[in-house]
């Protein structure tokens, strides 16, 4: 089964030796990633790719190596090869036509949805498989995971694959973003600029040419001025939607906010997931155990800070305009509230999309930030940060 992977990469140029994807058979031989895709896929990289400027193409290799898979039935899969069912089925993705997703209907509204969980988790007993009622993988009921519904909730599943649940009943982690990234920042820094307000302040750390020069005319010998360097007066609270939907946005959010970091001196940030709500944090791998209430954030800055939003506003219409409609955990107040709330806290805000702006008409809840931020969305683009920069000077 896995000489065409092995074809594969060598034909996307990936310098991958027969040494090592003999490591590759004994590690699947000795069961490492026997059930699981995700460790299957983990555990493939980790042997076969030697330079991360390789991991592109490894993906692309990888999908062509098991693209279709989906469309091969379970039971005729396991007569051709000897391979578990249970690493068979969370591998292959139920396929729906389009005709099968139009007579999916949602349950009637969000309150309905939360209602029928609670019922079905009262009800059932062990693990479901496919169907379109129980909670389960690989089908169309609207609680579970690796399946379709266009109004669900979703349970025991790794990542977002169509970004349609109103919910997601699982803890995740996300990384932080890398603050030292240089590669392609130069070109932001200077739409940033935009932005600058210079001020002089502190020690006495620059040499002051023009009164050097009049001093030592004056006195008849050589008396140095200083004078203190100046530095970028603005103050920014940078507020970064992480995980999820995201993900694809990681290296040009991290352009953005290594350039922000270098530009302005009083620069603060926090993470949120998907809609403000009534926590924040600094570091994601302790976001569940050292959240800070929004209400504190509202009370340290000043409505002197400039607000920046940066997030691609997707996500159900629930996580904005209803309590409890937070995609991770029940919040209490709106998110559209706090995102009002901010708006009254810091006048000069606004919010930077990584979508393609001609993609904004296709997503509801981006109209419905837009329409919060009184259309002070712009994309993030060059063209667009400098526009943004010239809404809140």
């Amino acid at each position: 089964m896995f000489l065409p992977f092995f074809d594969n990469l060598r034909a996307h140029k990936i310098p991958v030796s027969l040494r090592e994807f003999l490591s590759f058979l004994e590690a699947m031989k000795a069961g490492l990633a026997t059930y699981d895709m995700d460790q299957f896929y983990l555990l493939g990289r980790t042997i076969l790719v030697k330079d991360e400027r390789n991991l592109d193409k490894f993906d692309r290799a990888f999908a062509a190596t098991f693209e279709g898979l989906e469309g091969i039935s379970p039971q005729d899969m396991l007569e051709q090869m000897d391979l578990p069912e249970d690493w068979l089925r969370k591998m292959a993705e139920k396929t729906l036509s389009e005709a099968d997703k139009a007579e999916i209907e949602a349950l009637g509204g969000f309150d309905k949805l939360m209602e029928t969980l609670r019922k079905r988790l009262e009800e059932q007993k062990g693990r479901h498989q496919g169907g379109s009622k129980w909670v389960g993988t690989a089908g169309t009921s609207p609680f579970g995971a690796y399946g379709y519904n266009p109004e669900g909730v979703r349970i025991g599943q790794d990542e977002s694959r169509h970004q349609r649940a109103v919910k997601v009943w699982d803890k995740r982690n996300f990384k932080n973003l890398d603050g030292d990234v240089e590669l392609g920042t130069r070109n932001i820094k200077v739409a940033l600029k935009r932005l600058r307000k210079w001020a002089r302040e502190g020690a006495q750390d620059e040499l002051d040419l023009d009164s050097t020069i009049r001093k030592t005319a004056e006195n008849g010998y050589l008396d140095v001025q200083t004078r203190p360097e100046p530095r970028n007066a603005v103050k920014v609270i940078l507020f970064l939607d992480v995980g999820g939907s995201m993900d694809p946005h990681i290296k040009m959010v991290e352009e953005l906010f290594s350039a922000a970091r270098s530009e302005f001196k009083h620069l603060e940030s926090y993470y949120f997931h998907n809609c403000l709500y009534e926590g924040l944090w600094r570091d994601n791998d302790r976001r569940w155990i050292e959240q800070i209430p929004t209400e504190e954030v509202f009370r340290t800055y000043g409505p002197d800070y400039k607000c920046i939003f940066v997030g691609d506003a997707s996500m159900s219409p629930y996580e904005i305009a209803y309590a409890g409609g937070a995609n991770e955990h029940w919040n209490p107040i709106a998110g559209q509230q706090w995102l009002l709330r901010a708006q009254e806290q810091w006048k000069n805000s606004i919010w930077l999309n990584p979508v393609a702006e001609k993609y904004w008409p296709y997503t509801q809840s981006i109209g419905m930030v837009q329409n919060i931020f009184d259309n002070r969305m712009v994309p993030m683009t060059l063209d667009g940060i400098s526009a943004g920069m010239k809404l809140i000077t």
